[in-house]
């Protein structure tokens, strides 16, 4: 604790002043980010710090495996669905992105690492959203052996079924309609810092190396 309270006294004494401006403004004006950003809880994963964003851009939901539940579900859940509609409906952003990542202890946990059935009751609760994703990476990835690569399918997949349950949405489904809003599939690698967008053209993550992402 003791570290985090040096951090808060560093930034408001060292780094406060080169923003002072910037949340002023936002303090007044209020906030305006243009991308709703759904990623995972893990420490690791800074969607600020990945995207070279400054405050008041992004709108950043975190959650354990970055799962988005269809608009159906209710419980604990509702608070992601909550920041889904905020952003979208109120705040108006203009892109919405599901960012997965590698070495992802919540799809270890939903392939088996840790099974759902043993694992705290509302983590437990919280991967059944995402069984779907288990179940495709059974069936149509049956023909991976190896526990990495099966993982590596599941984050990925994960990604896609949260860009699905996102257009359950009815908040999305009409800006959708009006063209003015875009969803994003994302997948970011820890040890390398590689960002891959998804394609629907070639239904494959692609390496970013230059330009916009789409």
């Amino acid at each position: 604790m003791q570290k985090l309270i040096d951090g808060v006294h560093r930034f408001r004494t060292e780094s406060f002043g080169g923003y002072r401006a910037l949340f002023q403004r936002l303090s007044r004006e209020g906030q305006d980010p243009h991308t709703l950003f759904i990623t995972c809880s893990d420490s690791r994963v800074l969607a600020e710090l990945v995207t070279h964003s400054q405050p008041g851009d992004l709108f950043v939901v975190k959650n354990v495996g970055n799962i988005v539940p269809p608009v159906t579900a209710h419980d604990a859940s509702s608070s992601t669905g909550a920041a889904i509609e905020f952003a979208v409906e109120v705040l108006r952003v203009q892109d919405v992105v599901v960012c997965g990542h590698s070495q992802c202890g919540a799809m270890s946990a939903l392939m088996g690492g840790v099974p759902p059935t043993s694992a705290p009751q509302h983590l437990a609760r919280w991967l059944e959203h995402a069984a779907p994703v288990r179940q495709t990476v059974l069936t149509e990835y049956a023909h991976l052996k190896d526990d990495v690569a099966r993982q590596r399918a599941a984050e990925e997949e994960n990604v896609l079924f949260g860009l699905e349950n996102l257009t359950t949405y009815p908040g999305i489904q009409r800006r959708l309609a009006a063209g003015d809003l875009r969803l994003h599939g994302w997948f970011y690698h820890l040890a390398t810092g590689e960002l891959h967008a998804y394609a629907p053209e070639t239904r494959q993550f692609q390496e970013v190396v230059s330009g916009p992402v789409t």
